[in-house]
Order: C-alpha cells, then sequence, then structure tokens
C-alpha cells in the first residue's frame, strides 16, 4: 500500500486544494499540514485552548445550531474545546486522506471511538450488533457485557447476512484480528453485510497495509494508541468514515465528553509522518522472526498473517508465563505498535475479560503469546527469543 495513490482532492484546515495524486508516504508527511507554508508555519502549532473570545454572540449561537443539526465543524473560528480543536482537526484531515474516507474524528481512546460508534447506532434505535471473533479483548467485552444496552450476534464470516435482523445497526470485524492474526475477505464480508454498515478495525495493518473502505467498510477503527502514534506515548482512537457518520459521531464525542487533547493530536499528526517507513521497518523484521519460529522445534505453531505487518502470535510448547518472565531486551508489557518489542499473554491480559470458552473457541489459547516487533535489530531479537524459549 505504500505506494498507492490517495484521492485526488485534500480539505485542509484552511481552504480546500486540489491537486494530483499523491503516494501514500507523501501524504503520511504532508497531509493536515497543506496550509502551514501560507502562515509562514513550517511544523504544526499546537493551540491548547479549551474556549475561544467570540464578540459576536449571534453568530456563535448559529454554528452552535448548524452544529446540532447535523454535527458539522462550525464554521467560522473555533468555540469550545469539546466543539472541536485546530490541532485535533489536522490529525483528523491526515487520517482521513491515508485512509480515503472523507471525513476521520477522533476520540480519547480506541474504546471511546468504538463506544462513539455504538451510541450513534443506538440512537438511530439500532442496537443489534453482528461480530465476529476473535476481537480486541475489551472490544469483545463492551459487546457481551451489554454496558451500552447493545445486543449482540456472534458469527463466523460465513454467518453474517444469515444473523442481520431488522434492528442491526452495525457489523463489527477485525483483520488481522487479535490476537490470533486471523484474517477476513473484507470485501466479500462487505458484501454480506448489504446495507448495515460495516466498521472495520484496521489497528494492525494500518492504512500502509490495508484500506478497508475501499473494500467496501463505511467505518474504519483504528486505536491511535498503536501504530498511528507508534511511541507508546499518547493515548487515542479514530473513526474514518464518510462525513455524514462523522457527524453523528461528532455529536456524541460533544455530548459525552471523550475528546481527544491537543497535545495528544500533535504526537499523533507527527507519528503519522514516519508510519510507513516504521511499518515497512518493522514488518520485515516481524517476517523474518516468523520464518525463524516456524522452524523452531520449541514452538508448536506460528500466525502471521498473508498481509504481512508487524504483528506475530505464536504458541510454545514451554509455560508461556516463564517464555516472558525470560526475555530481557524485549518489553513485557501489554499495548503493541510501538518502536520498541513488546510481548505479552494474551489469556492473562488484552483477552482476559473475555469468557474462557469464548477465548478458546475464537483460538486464543493459553499457551498462546502475542509480539509487536519495534526497530530493533533482527539478530538482537532473535537472541532474546532463543535465551527466553529455553532448552528442549
Amino acid at each position: 500500500m505504500d505506494t498507492a495513490s490517495t484521492n485526488d482532492t485534500l480539505a485542509p484546515v484552511g481552504g480546500h486544494v486540489s491537486r494530483a495524486p499523491r503516494a501514500l508516504a507523501t501524504e503520511a508527511v504532508h497531509a493536515g499540514r497543506d496550509d502551514l507554508a501560507r502562515q509562514g508555519l513550517h511544523a504544526p502549532p499546537i493551540d491548547l485552548s479549551t474556549t475561544y473570545p467570540s464578540y459576536d454572540s449571534r453568530a456563535e449561537a448559529a454554528r452552535v445550531d448548524a452544529f446540532a443539526a447535523d454535527g458539522a465543524d462550525p464554521a467560522g473560528p473555533p468555540v469550545y474545546g469539546r466543539l472541536g480543536n485546530p490541532t485535533v482537526a489536522r490529525f483528523e484531515a491526515a487520517l482521513a486522506r491515508l485512509e480515503g474516507t472523507g471525513a476521520a474524528v477522533a476520540f480519547a481512546s480506541g474504546m471511546a471511538a468504538l463506544t462513539a460508534v455504538l451510541l450513534a447506532r443506538a440512537a438511530a434505535g439500532l442496537r443489534h450488533v453482528v461480530a465476529v471473533r476473535p476481537l480486541y479483548g475489551c472490544s469483545d467485552h463492551l459487546l457481551d457485557a451489554g454496558l451500552l444496552g447493545t445486543q449482540v450476534t456472534w458469527t463466523d464470516p460465513a454467518g453474517i447476512t444469515d444473523a442481520l435482523r431488522p434492528d442491526t445497526g452495525l457489523v463489527l470485524v477485525e483483520s488481522p484480528a487479535n490476537p490470533t492474526l486471523a484474517e477476513l475477505d473484507l470485501r466479500a464480508v462487505a458484501h454480506a453485510c448489504g446495507t448495515v454498515p460495516l466498521l472495520a478495525d484496521n489497528t494492525f495493518a494500518t492504512p500502509v497495509l490495508q484500506r478497508p473502505a475501499e473494500l467496501g467498510a463505511r467505518l474504519v477503527l483504528h486505536s491511535a494508541t498503536k501504530y498511528l502514534g507508534g511511541h507508546g506515548d499518547v493515548l487515542g482512537g479514530v473513526v474514518a468514515c464518510d462525513e455524514e457518520f462523522a457527524g453523528q459521531l461528532r455529536k456524541i464525542r460533544f455530548a459525552t465528553g471523550g475528546v481527544l487533547h491537543p497535545l495528544a493530536g500533535y504526537l499523533l499528526l507527527r507519528g503519522l509522518a514516519t508510519l510507513p517507513v516504521r511499518v515497512r521497518a518493522a514488518s520485515a523484521t516481524a517476517a523474518e522472526l516468523a520464518h525463524r519460529l516456524t522452524g523452531d522445534p520449541r514452538v508448536a505453531r506460528v500466525h502471521y498473517p498473508r498481509l504481512g505487518g508487524a504483528m506475530i502470535a505464536f504458541e510454545v510448547y514451554d509455560d508461556p508465563h516463564e517464555v516472558i518472565s525470560r526475555v530481557r531486551l524485549i518489553t513485557p508489557a501489554v499495548s503493541l505498535g510501538s518502536v520498541d518489542t513488546l510481548i505479552q499473554h494474551p489469556a492473562s491480559i488484552s483477552h482476559r475479560v473475555v469468557d474462557e470458552e469464548d477465548r478458546r473457541g475464537a483460538g486464543v489459547s493459553d499457551r498462546l503469546l502475542r509480539l509487536s516487533v519495534g526497530l530493533e535489530d533482527t539478530d538482537d531479537l532473535w537472541a532474546d527469543l532463543d535465551r527466553a524459549l529455553g532448552v528442549l
């Protein structure tokens, strides 16, 4: 995907610009920044204001009314931090460009983003969700626990059409999936959804490897905490979608307050600039490590997606907790997508909140380890894994 061209128009902060198509790697550097040179700036500014002065309260009232009507970004100067922020808007514009959608709406975390989608569908009277396991453990828990009044039908991809009901508001999938890296044919899944919106969690693939909107997904979810930020120092979530759905999400964000902090928006925009480089480099290392693990007699099974990427899942014969305790270079920690390599035991952490039977049924065995490969030297990482795997 790094050589693919994006659409030939851009709507940056400060105006609409038409130009020839540009490659994804170019967009990653320049999207959301196209107006900076006209302002005499090179680095994007960080706007930390929570509120903004206005001496024309009639105009301000009109902008608030317009936002309440359709959730569109208020024209003119900003109004209040919960309505929107210029720094966050730059990140949203850039991510929409990379995913090939008309808009994107950022939130305080990936779970806040998913919550907003579910609330938006529930507000339309569509509380039923069709979902395919495995999903990220907390996404699974949010659906299965009914915390938002959501009803869920779990199915495999072949059963999606039969699982749809008149009150189905969403089909939710993740490909490659967390943590097993199972892959779905998103185009076929989108066809099975009919008129029901498909939400594809693209956190693992990123737009560098996959653009679900081009395959029929109406909504593309990211835990921006992971690869988009890329350095383990920012929490955020984002939904890339069309402008109509973005308006619904902005209204939910305004009402619930799940806003992304401006500093986080700045860090995420900065992270996008190196996203293609980081993903390509980490993916090359991951592919080599997956190859070595596949030939290792201490490893029972290796999961690595055909799509590629920087995530590996593998099942060990030894006690997985002992394997984790023996790493020294690799960091034993939850999360993923950082410049440093992380390892964790999904059954104990990321998917602990999923019912044990459902967890195992989705392929998350008790001996499965998940490795998020970073930017370290391949041989150094292998030396650490080799030591951690122990002896036969």
